[in-house]
């Protein structure tokens, strides 16, 4: 099954942030500080804005008066 380039960043992307959190986690759990959870989801949202996720618009083709996507 092949995707489209939209798509196919869209995979990228997630697959990107999933490990971005994995590490953060990662790092939580071996530092010997304990996190609220106000504490653990603003890390959470500082890792995922640091990264360089680039925003891409879909090409859609109509056909027939339907978007194809």
């Amino acid at each position: 099954m092949s995707f489209c380039d939209h798509c196919q960043g869209q995979r990228f992307d997630r697959a990107q942030v999933l490990r971005a959190l994995r590490a953060a986690r990662q790092r939580l759990r071996e530092s010997r500080t304990q996190c609220d959870a106000d504490q653990t989801l603003a890390l959470a949202i500082e890792t995922v804005r640091a990264l360089d996720i680039p925003h891409l618009d879909p090409v859609e083709d109509v056909v027939n008066g339907e978007v194809v996507h």
